[in-house]
C-alpha cells in the first residue's frame, strides 16, 4: 500500500495561500518541511511548483500534476491525474502531497498521515485546506510554539493519522 502524507500549514480560517503566495514567514515551520520532506517523493501541483523559489526543490523527487500536456522541467516528473500520481509513488516509502488546494482536495483520501501547522491568526487568502472530519483520525502529536524574533505568530505542529 502506498503511504501517502499531506504536508501543509494553514491558518485558522483554513487558509493556505492568496495569488500563490503564502502568508506567512515561520522559519520552524519551514524547517520542519524540509526534515519531513528530504529524501521523500513530493506530489504537487503546477501552480505550486511554479510558487517554488527553489525549483526543483534539492533532495526530492517532484511528482507534478497539470493539466497542461505540454509542460515539462528537468529534473520533476510531469503527470496529469491524480491517479498518475500515485502510481508513481513507491510503496516502500511516504510521499507527501505538498499542495495546492485542488491537489490537497483530490488526495485527501487516500492520505494516511497529516502534517498540518496550524497558524495561530486569520488571512485574507484565496486558497484553502480543505474541511477534515476528526472523527476519522487520531491526534498523535501536538507540538505547540510561540510568537518570538524569528515568528511573528503563535503556530502548532500537528500530526493526525487516519483511524483504521
Amino acid at each position: 500500500m502506498k503511504q501517502l502524507s499531506i504536508i501543509v500549514a494553514f491558518a485558522e480560517n483554513r487558509v493556505i495561500g492568496k495569488d500563490n503566495q503564502l502568508l506567512w514567514h515561520l522559519p520552524a515551520d519551514l524547517k520542519m518541511f524540509k526534515q519531513a520532506t528530504s529524501g521523500h517523493t513530493i506530489i504537487l501541483g503546477r501552480k505550486t511548483w511554479e510558487s517554488l523559489p527553489v525549483k526543483p526543490l534539492p533532495n526530492r523527487r517532484h511528482i507534478v500534476i497539470t493539466s497542461q500536456k505540454d509542460f515539462s522541467f528537468n529534473g520533476i516528473e510531469v503527470v496529469h491525474s491524480i491517479e498518475d500520481a500515485i502510481v508513481l509513488c513507491n510503496s516502500n516509502e511516504e510521499s507527501f502531497i505538498v499542495g495546492g488546494e485542488q491537489i490537497y482536495k483530490q488526495l485527501l483520501p487516500f492520505v494516511q498521515t497529516l502534517y498540518i501547522t496550524e497558524v495561530k491568526a486569520c488571512f485574507d487568502g484565496d486558497a484553502f485546506f480543505p474541511e477534515i472530519n476528526l472523527n476519522e483520525w487520531e491526534l498523535i502529536n501536538s507540538e505547540p510554539h510561540f510568537a518570538d524574533e524569528k515568528h511573528k505568530f503563535d503556530f502548532t505542529f500537528l500530526t493526525y493519522k487516519r483511524k483504521s
